[in-house]
């Protein structure tokens, strides 16, 4: 039996940076790297592997920085390459690896690539990086296809000279063209400018959309939808076949090096195909979507773990299990409501949420997540039990999603106000007194800050501290696989390996825990006075 030891990210808890609403050091408003720099002995206090950081590459900001411009650089509004080189070099000196976004599906329209292309006018190589083509009717002055963008609208913009160009998100948004070498070469080479500065791996944003049919066909769609649909197995954007080319190409990148590197993808595809992006010889990980999706219900969380392993096991890769990220409201305070799952790209504003029964309930997710095998991904600010913040006023609000719907979606703006550090009052320490966060942080946060969760030892951010210690140091987290019990409706009970019990109770009634269980290792509540596991709490347990 083999004793290496197994790569660091089949097990990795990673916690997601939006660096805008991280920590901002120079008192702009806007997260940067001193800020992040700053606070990195927090991260490694935590107890995280790593830290996936959101694009930091100079971007107009139409998109929150997925509208790339440079993908050699760094934003002036975050600081420097100089500073990034610093940060990796702290992170690695505290224990923490440092994954970044890779957004190879588009750029900005800034992108001197793009400038180029509308330059050199219809035909040339600088178009041929895009997905350029004439219009349709007599005149042209109809879009080539009925494709809609993600964030309302046409997914065509036409130029000045009478051509469209493609673009499934945001108009300044353009599409590249994969079917292009000049692409691919020029992805591998950024690829490897990154890795070269030390930086561990990377998160491939749009995996499941870099590849379209060429001949563009209709949907037939009155709307966008993020993923293909049953019975349209043969998607003409969405989880094509020829992405795979393309992260073989990426993976013989990662693994040329010493200290091979790593790709998780965003991949957003139906039931049993995420596993054909997790291959030996394509990526790494990918995120599970699924389960973040999922209500908050046993008998559907168990379905879904469960598909989750077999599936990639098929194909012996890891499972990634996550509740939170700057896409989707915070489970925090889904959990508060009567639909817990994430049903629409939409956020639901008119769902009443109670946030104590929301708490209760992510607290015992959480300890869910962390006791299965594979690895974890933690989003800044779930650690303090941050809400969603619905009440943005609409003048604040900068998602491209509220202006391309007609004002008709919110969009993602309330999962991404700035963190709350310390103190009473905002910028709650989030940048120095006196500075104005670039989204308004609530009144009410300084109960939530970093310094109030510290001290108090029953807070959420302690939970999540107690919770990553005993996975590295229990023995029973050496388990890969999971094994249930029987146990009523409503619950969940499974052993982790032979030495750790996972009990989850969503039912309405409080659940016997086993006759048989040792100690009592963390819960996500108080037990009741006679032991039993209350409603909305999760328990791990040693086994005798």
């Amino acid at each position: 039996m083999s004793t290496t030891p197994a790569p660091w990210w089949r097990s990795a808890v990673i916690y997601q940076v939006y660096i805008r609403s991280f920590a901002d050091g120079d008192g702009d408003g806007c997260g940067d790297l001193a800020g992040l720099r700053s606070r990195l002995p927090y991260l490694a206090d935590l107890g995280v592997d790593a830290i996936w950081i959101n694009p930091w590459y100079p971007s107009p900001l139409v998109d929150g920085g997925y509208d790339v411009s440079d993908h050699r650089d760094i934003d002036p509004s975050y600081g420097t390459l100089d500073e990034a080189r610093h940060l990796i070099a702290e992170a690695h000196g505290l224990g923490l690896r440092v994954i970044l976004d890779v957004v190879p599906n588009h750029t900005s329209d800034q992108h001197i690539w793009f400038q180029e292309a509308l330059a050199a006018g219809p035909g040339s190589p600088e178009r041929e990086r895009y997905v350029f083509r004439e219009g349709k009717g007599e005149d042209g002055s109809l879009p080539p296809n009925d494709w809609h963008a993600a964030f309302g609208g046409p997914a065509w913009t036409r130029t000045g000279d009478g051509q469209w160009y493609l673009h499934l998100f945001a108009p300044e948004q353009p599409d590249l063209n994969w079917d292009n070498p000049e692409v691919r070469a020029e992805f591998a080479s950024i690829l490897r400018f990154w890795f070269d500065l030390g930086v561990d791996g990377f998160r491939i944003d749009v995996a499941h959309g870099m590849a379209k049919d060429p001949d563009l066909p209709d949907l037939g769609l009155p709307e966008f939808r993020v993923i293909a649909h049953e019975g349209q197995e043969n998607h003409p954007h969405w989880d094509r076949d020829g992405v795979h080319a393309i992260f073989r190409e990426f993976r013989a990148v990662a693994d040329s090096y010493a200290d091979p590197r790593v790709f998780v993808a965003e991949a957003h595809v139906r039931p049993g195909r995420l596993a054909r992006y997790v291959r030996p010889d394509e990526l790494h990980t990918a995120f599970n979507f699924d389960f973040l999706k999922c209500p908050l219900e046993a008998g559907r969380l168990r379905e879904v773990i469960d598909r989750t392993i077999s599936d990639l096991a098929t194909v012996g890769a890891p499972a990634t299990w996550v509740l939170s990220n700057h896409d989707e409201t915070r489970h925090l305070t889904r959990y508060g409501r009567a639909r817990t799952g994430v049903t629409t790209a939409l956020r639901d504003h008119a769902q009443p949420t109670d946030l104590a029964l929301g708490t209760r309930r992510a607290r015992a997710a959480a300890l869910l997540m962390l006791a299965l095998p594979g690895g974890a991904y933690i989003y800044q600010g779930e650690e303090l039990g941050l809400p969603e913040v619905e009440d943005l006023p609409d003048e604040v609000l900068q998602d491209p999603t509220w202006e391309r719907s007609g004002h008709t979606a919110r969009g993602r703006d309330g999962c991404r106000v700035p963190l709350p550090w310390s103190g009473d009052t905002p910028p709650f320490g989030f940048g120095p007194p006196g500075s104005t966060p670039w989204l308004p942080q609530p009144e009410d946060w300084k109960s939530r800050t970093a310094e109030a969760n510290r001290a108090d030892p029953t807070s959420m951010l302690h939970l999540y501290r107690d919770a990553l210690r005993l996975r590295r140091t229990e023995p029973g987290f050496d388990g890969k696989d999971i094994h249930w019990l029987d146990s009523p409706d409503g619950t969940l009970l499974f052993a982790r390996g032979h030495r750790l019990l996972c009990a989850v109770n969503l039912s309405h009634r409080s659940l016997a825990l086993p006759a048989t269980h040792g100690d009592l290792l963390l819960a996500s509540g108080p037990l009741d006075d006679d032991g039993l596991l209350p409603p909305d709490t999760t328990a791990w347990l040693r086994t005798t």
